[in-house]
């Protein structure tokens, strides 16, 4: 990460509708100048609100968003220039060509004409030679990639992408993730919503759950993997058995998808992983295997799980 200052800060931020429903409780958030952020959570979690009260799409019902210092509220129109926005919806000008609804987003935001930088930003995004092609014209992998770049027109320190490779093949997928390190490299912080659990594996530095309208964690990736995530290992056996001999049971062994398969969890951090117990154990049995492997827990079993648990 290129710094450690928070470029964003959310302060005690609610959002309760007029019917009663809580959309968002107390979030409190800091997001480090230079990081790329995953928000995850269940479809209406509070993630798209979140974005839209940043945003100043939607007003919040009490608390503050600070970007880069700024109140969100009071310094509107400077705090609306530092962040860009890349919606769910393929909203854009249809019969604008490329170049021209970049320029024209672009001087919205008060920026005066910049040919080379706009050319520089459709390059990244491999629309150099789409720019004077109707925006109606473009299959929906390329009218997101301008919704990209119409984000960045402005010159935005902070960018939210929200859902940004939904119904993307996994090919252009694999392209906008590049693209997306790519800015981070370039200095832009990067915030995504996701569905996709490898996404948020691929690329963010930090990881925030939301569930019901709060933040019930924030935590380094590689830090949460390695708390959440147990490690398996997988015993290939030389015999299959009927059933788990009950002298096995303390080490809480179940039988994997084929009959030969013997499966142990444990904790990869604790003092002692009793593997070498339940080896002794095995051959005292009678049990003999001819292979192993260890599996470490994926980012989307240990989501699955934390969901489960604080529902």
């Amino acid at each position: 990460m290129s710094g450690e200052s928070p470029v964003l800060q959310v302060e005690n931020l609610n959002k309760i509708y007029d019917d009663g429903f809580e959309a968002l409780k107390d979030i409190n958030l800091e997001i480090k100048e230079g990081e790329i952020f995953a928000l995850l959570g269940p479809n209406g979690a509070g993630k798209t609100t979140l974005i839209n009260i940043i945003c100043g799409i939607v007003n919040a019902s009490s608390g503050r968003v600070l970007v880069n210092g700024y109140d969100h509220v009071t310094d509107f129109r400077r705090t609306r220039s530092l962040i860009g926005l890349v919606p769910q919806e393929l909203t854009t000008e249809t019969f604008e060509s490329v170049l021209a609804t970049l320029a024209f987003s672009r001087g919205l935001f008060g920026k005066p004409p910049d040919a080379a930088y706009l050319e520089k930003v459709l390059k990244s995004l491999s629309l150099w030679n789409k720019k004077d092609n109707v925006i109606m014209t473009l299959s929906g992998g390329m009218k997101r990639r301008v919704l990209i770049a119409k984000a960045l027109a402005h010159e935005p320190r902070v960018l939210f992408l929200d859902e940004p490779t939904a119904g993307v093949d996994v090919e252009l997928r694999q392209d906008m993730w590049q693209v997306v390190r790519e800015l981070r490299a370039s200095g832009v912080t990067v915030i995504l919503t996701t569905h996709y659990i490898e996404e948020a594996e691929q690329m963010a530095d930090r990881i925030g759950v939301i569930n019901h309208g709060e933040l019930v964690l924030v935590q380094e990736k590689a830090r949460l993997m390695r708390e959440l995530g147990k490690k398996q290992l997988i015993l290939y056996l030389d015999d299959p058995l009927p059933e788990i001999p009950r002298q096995l049971d303390a080490f809480d062994l179940q039988m994997g998808s084929d009959p030969d398969e013997l499966i142990y969890s444990y904790d990869s951090q604790a003092n002692s992983t009793g593997i070498t117990a339940l080896l002794n154990e095995l051959r005292q049995a009678g049990i003999h295997f001819s292979d192993l492997k260890t599996k470490q827990s994926s980012l989307e079993e240990i989501f699955v799980d934390l969901v489960k648990r604080i529902r």
